[in-house]
């Protein structure tokens, strides 16, 4: 058995049914062999931000799968990984490699150096006879602990080794941890006897399917919720104790509810301090739960901490607390009626800018319109860096689980379009939608193209202004000398000529109709380009 037959068949006994790449890495040719989908992007970054969202969605049981090219391909991947270590996602990434007499040869580019610290593990195969080990350490570093991307590189004179037969290999299992008994007592405890608790939800709450435990842990203590970008939609926000999603932009009760709490309880996050994620008060007793130890007291400093799985974290939780309370439950009416009036406040203030007739259209009227026509829990949707992500998250309301992709750590644009195609390989009975804007549509928007070729019918939302918005703020007189502001094109006409579906829409009173017209294409298997020309909008819902 060739090193490259024996690869595809271990990734085929760990489930992997799509591989994603860009050539020349035999691994590709291999695993097409093998019967395992491949699908060619026009861009490494894409290819990888494709795996990335399969991952997610698979609640991390399955594992996402980028090949590239050595040297260049792997030089311009490096960012599509670093974006799936930032946002904790399981890819196996495997570049091809120098041939080893070359390998570390200066300028060579050699993987398993220069991606050290953006991986979980990262590992040469400088023997044939090796793969099945190196392939087992790899798969049980996705599959355990906290995600990430793990790496595994292949020189290219590899390929033409002998592997002994028969493969000795057995998928890795899953293995999951759970908090200290006593501690979890504790937390209830203290949960219990909190005057104003609020609980904040991340990711880790998606990879252990934990959502059943969260609501009943919220319903139990009549506890409102609110989540991370990445966490968003593992509590429903039609929900009348959710909050909403909290990050650089938030519904008000998310600021109103953290700043008067006294206890706030993180289940699966890591609390990271960034520029896009909400900001916790100072002066609370903060209960850090989360699966990596490396992240407490990182960058808040928490009273009381539990590591373990989410799910088995709120399990433990849940029936501590239940003694505690004697089997009776809290009264949420005053909690979901506070929620209530503090929402209907906020979205007065917002409904002009959500219903504006105006043209240039209102970004905000073309995202509420959305939000009021797809069928939202058949919808995953997700956004991209800078406005479209500001703008969709705090009015966007996520029903069912994993029903949104939130992201924001490294804030790559071009992001979303990969999200949605991997999107919709992984749920091809979803409609999957990415949000983006022209800036981000500049640096991915030729794989849209992809998304035609290999008929991955997704919904792409354009919103168009012109110009990079944002620079606005920093630069409120534009000048003649600084013209990064000034961007142009004709995206919908992009969308046609690749054979996808692409309409340009100017008038507020043709938004839906258009919207429609879109999930129809998607529905006949074309791919939909919607550009919406947007006005220059700034304004965001923030409370610094």
């Amino acid at each position: 058995m060739k090193a490259g037959e024996a690869i595809a068949e271990i990734l085929k006994r760990e489930g992997v049914e799509i591989i994603i790449g860009y050539p020349v890495n035999h691994v590709l040719e291999f695993a097409a062999r093998a019967d395992i989908r491949p699908i060619i992007v026009r861009q490494e970054r894409v290819g990888l931000h494709m795996a990335d969202a399969m991952a997610r969605l698979s609640s991390g049981k399955k594992v996402g799968v980028f090949a590239m090219q050595h040297g260049p391909g792997a030089e311009n991947a490096f960012g599509g990984v670093a974006q799936a270590w930032g946002e904790s996602v399981p890819v196996l990434v495997m570049p091809m490699g120098y041939p080893r007499r070359i390998a570390y040869v200066s300028p060579n580019f050699n993987s398993t150096i220069n991606f050290q610290h953006v991986t979980k593990s990262v590992e040469p195969i400088w023997s044939a006879a090796e793969i099945p080990n190196i392939m087992r350490r790899a798969f049980s570093m996705l599959r355990n602990g906290r995600p990430g991307p793990a790496m595994v590189e292949i020189p290219s004179d590899v390929f033409n080794e002998e592997v002994p037969e028969p493969l000795n290999y057995q998928p890795v299992t899953r293995a999951k941890s759970g908090p200290d008994p006593e501690a979890a007592k504790k937390v209830a405890k203290m949960l219990v006897e909190a005057k104003r608790p609020v609980i904040y939800a991340g990711q880790g709450v998606h990879y252990a399917e934990a959502w059943p435990q969260l609501k009943r842990l919220a319903e139990l203590l009549a506890a409102p919720v609110t989540t991370s970008l990445q966490g968003k939609s593992a509590f429903p926000e039609d929900h009348p104790l959710s909050l909403g999603s909290g990050g650089r932009s938030m519904p008000k009760p998310v600021h109103d509810f953290l700043q008067k709490s006294d206890v706030i309880f993180g289940i699966g996050c890591s609390f990271t301090s960034t520029n896009f994620g909400v900001k916790m008060p100072s002066g609370k007793t903060i209960i850090h739960a989360t699966l990596d130890p490396a992240d407490l007291n990182k960058d808040i400093v928490a009273q009381h901490t539990l590591v373990g799985d989410a799910g088995l974290t709120l399990d433990a939780i849940i029936a501590a607390a239940e003694q505690e309370l004697g089997g009776t439950r809290r009264d949420p009416e005053p909690v979901a009626r506070e929620i209530a009036a503090g929402r209907e406040e906020w979205l007065a203030q917002w409904m002009p800018k959500l219903t504006s007739n105006s043209a240039p259209l209102s970004p905000y009227r073309v995202l509420w319109d959305l939000h009021n026509t797809v069928d939202r829990p058949n919808t995953i949707i997700t956004h991209d860096a800078g406005s479209p992500r500001d703008q969709i998250s705090p009015f966007w309301q996520s029903t069912t689980p994993l029903s949104y992709i939130g992201w924001g750590k490294t804030t790559q644009l071009g992001y979303g379009l990969g999200l949605a195609m991997g999107a919709k390989l992984a749920k091809p009975d979803k409609l999957c939608i990415n949000v983006w804007g022209d800036a981000a549509i500049g640096f991915t928007g030729m794989d849209f193209e992809t998304a035609v070729r290999e008929r991955i019918p997704i919904l792409s939302i354009l919103l168009n202004n012109f110009s990079m918005a944002i620079e606005l703020k920093v630069l409120p007189v534009a000048t003649e000398k600084y013209r990064s502001t000034d961007i142009s094109g004709d995206y919908a006409a992009m969308a046609r000529a690749f054979g996808g579906y692409g309409e340009r829409v100017t008038q507020p009173e043709d938004i839906i109709p258009a919207i429609k017209r879109g999930i129809e294409a998607t529905e006949r298997g074309q791919p939909a380009l919607l550009e919406f020309i947007t006005e220059k909008e700034v304004s965001i819902s923030t409370f610094d």
